[in-house]
């Protein structure tokens, strides 16, 4: 092909559009319900984004002081707007506008986390951006760049926010641990224990089923006979990693269950079934 060609070519289009495919009207010749999965897929980030960014603001009902009980929408807590007790790490920061969440400091990187995910940036190509919407599907874009360009480039950084998620499940850890609080002091076990805890054990799950995880325990060894430590850990995370996907929806799952849990006990809609004082 020649480079006047090779232009013209690149100018009608690329994938389905380039010019030396087959010329189909239809969108595709599938018979079976193929755009199940991407509503389906639509429908549950949807209702996640938009629980999580009412809870994220509302500034009510986070905190139980009886038996410390913080949700993780809010943790860390580390402004004066914080109510009283839920702040583990202390109160860095004054008093927050309520236009900025109390958790400020960790919530875009976890956001940064998700989004860049390997499994969620499939997710939300096929479902929301129709890149392709499912297979044999033609997806409605003229061209395609990749992750080459803005705002896609920022899929590379996925690694560096891999980090910051592993500091947060152990502040979400540090969170479960201090949540073991009878109402009179000391220990106490309640429902509110097994639904944090819970929740701390599905993030750990997912955060280390993380591509970057698997990648970074033994990715770049070139000998697995050689370095035997690493070689076993980069088998146990490519277990997790066979389980991403449902490991990634679970934890959506969690979240919200475990914030719903905290605000009703917090708010006295509901009592927390206790086991031990």
């Amino acid at each position: 092909m020649s480079a006047p060609a090779r232009n013209e070519a690149s100018r009608a289009g690329t994938g389905v559009f380039a010019p030396m495919r087959a010329k189909i009207s239809e969108r595709t010749l599938r018979t079976d319900r193929w755009w199940l999965g991407p509503l389906l897929t639509t429908l549950g980030l949807a209702t996640f984004v938009v629980y999580a960014t009412i809870r994220s603001f509302v500034r009510t009902a986070y905190w139980v002081e009886e038996y410390h009980y913080l949700t993780p929408f809010y943790s860390p807590c580390l402004s004066d707007s914080c109510v009283p007790g839920s702040s583990h790490f202390g109160t860095p920061f004054g008093e927050l506008p309520g236009f900025i969440p109390l958790g400020f400091l960790v919530l875009p990187f976890l956001l940064g986390f998700r989004l860049t995910c390997y499994y969620y940036r499939k997710a939300y190509y096929r479902s929301v951006w129709f890149s392709p919407p499912a297979c044999a599907v033609a997806e409605p874009h003229a061209k395609y760049t990749g992750e080459t360009r803005l705002p896609l480039i920022i899929q590379n950084a996925h690694r560096y926010f891999f980090y910051v998620a592993v500091v947060v499940a152990l502040i979400n850890t540090w969170d479960a641990i201090t949540a073991f609080h009878g109402s009179g002091g000391g220990f106490g076990f309640g429902l509110g224990n097994i639904v944090l805890l819970g929740n701390v054990i599905m993030l750990w799950a997912y955060t280390l089923s993380c591509h970057s995880c698997r990648h970074i325990t033994g990715g770049r060894l070139k000998h697995f006979s050689r370095h035997p430590v690493r070689y076993w850990m980069w088998t146990q995370v490519t277990k997790l990693n066979n389980r991403h996907m449902t490991l990634a929806w679970i934890t959506l799952g969690t979240l919200v269950l475990t914030d719903l849990y905290v605000m009703l006990v917090a708010s006295g809609t509901i009592t927390d079934l206790r086991f031990v004082n």
